[in-house]
């Protein structure tokens, strides 16, 4: 080894720049599905499976909405037109169920 070369500087550098170059192709790919080829293609002779469970949880992410925006805009024009209304019991009702069920699991 020569002076002033340091191998593992290098190695640790050209490492980080493929990863890097991985996490700017996976976020460009957008589905999980997408993800798994990428990785199956850079990942010399590492087979990699995915269950049916994973790929119809991949089907029904590309096929339904997070967010139901037709009652976010119904709440949004009630609240823009003064006439929502809070239903604080059923709200504190769901909040009950929620920490129950938090409390429940903590406890399992």
């Amino acid at each position: 080894m020569k002076v002033g070369q340091n191998t593992n500087v290098e190695m640790l550098a050209a490492k980080l720049q493929q990863n890097a170059t991985q996490q700017a192709q996976q976020s460009k790919s957008g589905t999980a599905s997408e993800v798994v080829q990428q990785t199956r293609s850079n990942a010399a002779g590492v087979p990699v499976t995915v269950s049916n469970s994973a790929r119809s949880l991949d089907q029904n992410a590309k096929t339904s909405a997070d967010v139901d925006m037709a009652k976010v805009n119904a709440i949004r024009e009630a609240i823009a037109n003064g006439t929502f209304k809070v239903n604080a019991s059923v709200i504190a009702d769901k909040m009950l169920v929620d920490t129950a069920d938090l409390l429940g699991a903590a406890r399992a």
